[in-house]
């Protein structure tokens, strides 16, 4: 991930945000709402979570500098998050995701956050701009049509997993995770092969 075009940046960031792997949690949490409502909450979830990458894409830099880091320790942060987020896609945890029922209309919490807008997307909106901020527009259209395809896939889901079936469903969810590791590991490879460069200039 050394540098990053439209397209691949694209879909890391529609891996990282995972709406096929969202479906099941989006369904299972909005179960208990009217379902004329579920749409909406579902957009307004979405636009939620884009508003929060989007801070994170403009005044990320701003934030590292605050907090004192560097690129290096960013892109290993990334690829420990990438990767353990990888994990739990390819051998999802025998409780499942609800072991703490949202009660009544989720709000912010959990749909957005961490389930779209989660640490692996945000570590990735500052990858991209740390590394490239001059390319600015195009991380903000990726990010636009990441978040456009949550929200068809999401507003379809109920009829995307009927169609699947849980069984499919789950095999993309462990395939997209699978592609993830491969992507974390990199991450994980180019900034730790930084730091040892870094070592040898000191």
């Amino acid at each position: 991930m050394e540098s990053s075009s439209f397209i691949s940046a694209t879909v890391l960031l529609i891996l990282v945000t995972d709406p096929l792997g969202n479906i099941p949690l989006f369904i299972g949490l909005l179960r208990q709402v009217d379902p004329a409502r579920r749409r909406r909450i579902i957009i307004r979830e979405v636009f939620l979570a884009f508003a929060i990458l989007l801070f994170f894409l403009f005044f990320g830099s701003k934030v590292l500098e605050v907090m004192h880091l560097t690129e290096t320790s960013l892109g290993i942060a990334g690829g420990v998050i990438l990767f353990l987020i990888a994990l739990k896609m390819i051998f999802p945890h025998p409780e499942g995701a609800f072991a703490h029922q949202v009660k009544g209309e989720p709000f912010l919490v959990p749909l957005a956050i961490p389930f779209i807008a989660g640490p692996s997307a945000i570590a990735t909106v500052l990858l991209l701009v740390s590394r490239e901020p001059h390319r600015m527009w195009e991380w903000i259209g990726a990010l636009t049509v990441a978040m456009l395809v949550s929200a068809v896939v999401l507003g379809f889901a109920e009829k995307i997993a009927n169609f699947l079936g849980e069984q499919v469903t789950m095999a993309f969810e462990r395939l997209m995770g699978l592609i993830l590791t491969a992507i974390a590991i990199e991450m994980l490879l180019a900034g730790i092969e930084t730091f040892v460069r870094q070592l040898g200039t000191h």
